[in-house]
Protein backbone atom coordinates (compact mmCIF):
# COMPACT_ATOMS: atom_id res chain seq x y z
CA UNK A 1 0.00 0.00 0.00
CA UNK A 2 2.81 2.57 0.95
CA UNK A 3 4.65 1.64 -1.91
CA UNK A 4 1.60 2.47 -3.97
CA UNK A 5 1.07 5.24 -2.67
CA UNK A 6 4.67 6.56 -2.93
CA UNK A 7 4.50 6.18 -6.77
CA UNK A 8 1.37 8.78 -6.36
CA UNK A 9 3.22 11.31 -3.86
CA UNK A 10 6.34 11.29 -6.95
CA UNK A 11 3.72 11.70 -9.55
CA UNK A 12 2.14 14.60 -7.75
CA UNK A 13 5.17 16.82 -6.53
CA UNK A 14 5.76 16.95 -10.18
CA UNK A 15 2.61 18.55 -10.79
CA UNK A 16 3.02 21.45 -7.90
CA UNK A 17 0.61 19.49 -5.68
CA UNK A 18 1.66 19.49 -1.74
CA UNK A 19 2.03 15.91 0.16
CA UNK A 20 2.86 14.73 4.19
CA UNK A 21 5.76 12.56 4.15
CA UNK A 22 7.59 10.94 7.18
CA UNK A 23 10.86 11.92 8.87
CA UNK A 24 13.56 10.66 11.34
CA UNK A 25 11.33 13.17 13.67
CA UNK A 26 7.86 14.20 12.60
CA UNK A 27 5.62 14.36 9.39
CA UNK A 28 6.45 16.65 6.99
CA UNK A 29 4.99 19.14 4.19
CA UNK A 30 6.40 18.69 1.25
CA UNK A 31 6.60 20.22 -1.79
CA UNK A 32 8.92 20.78 -4.70
CA UNK A 33 11.26 23.80 -3.91
CA UNK A 34 11.67 24.89 -7.58
CA UNK A 35 7.89 25.39 -7.57
CA UNK A 36 7.35 28.63 -6.47
CA UNK A 37 3.46 28.32 -6.50
CA UNK A 38 3.68 24.80 -4.61
CA UNK A 39 5.87 26.33 -1.79
CA UNK A 40 3.41 29.31 -1.43
CA UNK A 41 0.53 27.00 -0.89
CA UNK A 42 2.49 25.42 2.25
CA UNK A 43 2.70 28.92 3.39
CA UNK A 44 -0.71 29.11 3.14
CA UNK A 45 -2.35 25.84 4.28
CA UNK A 46 0.48 26.10 7.45
CA UNK A 47 -0.59 29.65 8.04
CA UNK A 48 2.93 30.49 8.67
CA UNK A 49 4.09 34.06 7.66
CA UNK A 50 6.13 34.37 4.59
CA UNK A 51 8.73 36.15 6.03
CA UNK A 52 9.81 32.58 7.90
CA UNK A 53 12.16 30.79 5.89
CA UNK A 54 11.44 26.65 4.83
CA UNK A 55 14.10 24.17 5.88
CA UNK A 56 14.68 21.89 2.92
CA UNK A 57 15.36 18.07 2.55
CA UNK A 58 17.61 16.45 -0.09
CA UNK A 59 18.72 12.74 -0.20
CA UNK A 60 22.35 13.17 -0.40
CA UNK A 61 25.44 15.46 0.26
CA UNK A 62 25.56 15.72 -4.16
CA UNK A 63 22.05 17.49 -4.04
CA UNK A 64 23.21 19.92 -0.64
CA UNK A 65 25.82 21.16 -2.70
CA UNK A 66 23.59 21.68 -5.59
CA UNK A 67 21.48 24.46 -3.92
CA UNK A 68 24.07 25.71 -1.18
CA UNK A 69 27.66 26.51 -0.82
CA UNK A 70 29.15 23.73 1.48
CA UNK A 71 32.10 24.18 3.49
CA UNK A 72 34.84 22.09 5.51
CA UNK A 73 32.27 22.43 8.65
CA UNK A 74 29.31 21.62 6.82
CA UNK A 75 31.14 18.27 5.44
CA UNK A 76 32.37 17.52 8.36
CA UNK A 77 28.97 17.88 10.49
CA UNK A 78 26.81 16.01 7.62
CA UNK A 79 29.73 12.70 7.19
CA UNK A 80 29.44 12.17 10.93
CA UNK A 81 25.64 13.21 11.59
CA UNK A 82 23.88 12.87 8.18
CA UNK A 83 21.21 11.01 7.14
CA UNK A 84 20.00 12.32 10.37
CA UNK A 85 18.29 15.13 12.86
CA UNK A 86 20.70 17.67 12.18
CA UNK A 87 19.37 20.54 9.95
CA UNK A 88 22.66 22.40 8.44
CA UNK A 89 22.07 26.19 7.87
CA UNK A 90 24.25 27.50 4.99
CA UNK A 91 24.55 30.13 1.96
CA UNK A 92 21.91 29.16 -0.65
CA UNK A 93 22.88 29.02 -4.52
CA UNK A 94 20.81 31.05 -6.65
CA UNK A 95 19.17 28.14 -8.07
CA UNK A 96 16.83 28.14 -5.17
CA UNK A 97 13.97 30.63 -5.29
CA UNK A 98 13.95 33.11 -2.42
CA UNK A 99 9.99 32.48 -1.21
CA UNK A 100 11.97 28.60 0.50
CA UNK A 101 14.06 31.02 2.43
CA UNK A 102 11.80 33.98 3.31
CA UNK A 103 14.34 36.24 1.63
CA UNK A 104 17.60 35.49 3.34
CA UNK A 105 20.19 34.12 1.47
CA UNK A 106 21.07 30.87 3.81
CA UNK A 107 18.91 27.64 3.07
CA UNK A 108 18.22 25.56 6.03
CA UNK A 109 19.07 21.78 4.72
CA UNK A 110 18.75 18.17 6.18
CA UNK A 111 19.07 14.67 4.80
CA UNK A 112 15.96 12.73 7.24
CA UNK A 113 16.87 9.06 7.97
CA UNK A 114 13.60 7.79 7.04
CA UNK A 115 13.37 5.08 3.89
CA UNK A 116 10.76 6.36 2.71
CA UNK A 117 11.72 10.23 2.75
CA UNK A 118 14.79 9.49 0.93
CA UNK A 119 13.16 7.38 -1.46
CA UNK A 120 10.79 9.99 -1.85
CA UNK A 121 13.56 12.42 -1.85
CA UNK A 122 16.25 10.76 -4.97
CA UNK A 123 12.78 10.53 -6.75
CA UNK A 124 11.17 14.17 -6.60
CA UNK A 125 14.09 16.21 -5.67
CA UNK A 126 14.76 18.48 -2.57
CA UNK A 127 11.57 19.43 -0.72
CA UNK A 128 10.15 21.42 2.06
CA UNK A 129 10.65 20.03 5.14
CA UNK A 130 8.52 21.64 7.38
CA UNK A 131 6.43 20.05 10.21
CA UNK A 132 2.73 19.05 8.62
CA UNK A 133 0.50 21.19 11.68
CA UNK A 134 -0.68 24.70 11.57
CA UNK A 135 1.97 27.21 12.40
CA UNK A 136 2.87 27.44 16.00
CA UNK A 137 0.46 24.41 16.64
CA UNK A 138 1.97 20.90 18.02
CA UNK A 139 2.93 18.30 15.18
CA UNK A 140 0.50 15.52 15.82
CA UNK A 141 2.53 12.41 15.52
CA UNK A 142 0.07 10.42 12.96
CA UNK A 143 -2.09 10.70 9.74
CA UNK A 144 -5.57 10.78 11.10
CA UNK A 145 -4.72 13.61 13.62
CA UNK A 146 -2.67 15.73 10.79
CA UNK A 147 -5.25 15.15 8.18
CA UNK A 148 -8.29 16.12 10.43
CA UNK A 149 -6.51 19.73 10.49
CA UNK A 150 -6.24 20.23 6.47
CA UNK A 151 -8.90 20.29 3.77
CA UNK A 152 -8.90 17.99 0.85
CA UNK A 153 -7.86 20.36 -1.61
CA UNK A 154 -4.48 20.98 0.94
CA UNK A 155 -2.92 18.04 0.90
CA UNK A 156 -2.81 15.10 -2.59
CA UNK A 157 -0.93 12.46 -0.36
CA UNK A 158 -0.74 11.31 3.14
CA UNK A 159 2.42 8.76 3.40
CA UNK A 160 2.00 6.82 6.74
CA UNK A 161 4.43 5.40 8.36
CA UNK A 162 2.67 4.82 11.92
CA UNK A 163 3.33 7.06 14.81
CA UNK A 164 6.00 9.52 14.90
CA UNK A 165 7.06 11.12 17.91
CA UNK A 166 10.45 11.89 17.29
CA UNK A 167 12.59 15.03 18.78
CA UNK A 168 13.00 17.95 16.48
CA UNK A 169 16.76 18.30 14.81
CA UNK A 170 19.06 20.49 15.87
CA UNK A 171 19.60 23.03 13.88
CA UNK A 172 23.30 24.75 13.59
CA UNK A 173 24.72 27.80 11.16
CA UNK A 174 27.46 26.82 9.56
CA UNK A 175 27.42 29.55 6.66
CA UNK A 176 30.21 31.57 8.08
CA UNK A 177 33.80 30.49 9.73
CA UNK A 178 32.49 29.85 13.30
CA UNK A 179 29.66 27.25 13.52
CA UNK A 180 26.57 28.45 15.81
CA UNK A 181 23.65 26.15 17.58
CA UNK A 182 20.59 27.51 16.66
CA UNK A 183 18.62 25.00 18.32
CA UNK A 184 19.69 21.65 20.24
CA UNK A 185 17.28 19.07 19.39
CA UNK A 186 18.44 15.53 19.44
CA UNK A 187 22.06 15.77 18.71
CA UNK A 188 23.93 17.24 21.48
CA UNK A 189 25.38 20.14 21.77
CA UNK A 190 28.87 18.44 23.43
CA UNK A 191 28.63 15.80 20.60
CA UNK A 192 28.34 18.87 17.50
CA UNK A 193 31.49 20.03 19.36
CA UNK A 194 33.21 16.94 19.65
CA UNK A 195 33.04 16.71 16.04
CA UNK A 196 34.01 20.11 14.75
Amino acid sequence: MLRNKLSEAIEVLQNGSIVVYPTDTLYAFGANIYNENAVNKIFKIKKRPLDIPLPVAVPNFIEMNRIAFVNNNARVLAKHFLPGSLTLILNKKNIVPDIVTGGLNKIAIRIPNNIVALELLVNSGPLTVTSANIHGMKTQGNIKDISMQFGDDDVAVYLNYGILQGKPSTIIDVSSKEPEIIREGSIKKHDILAVI
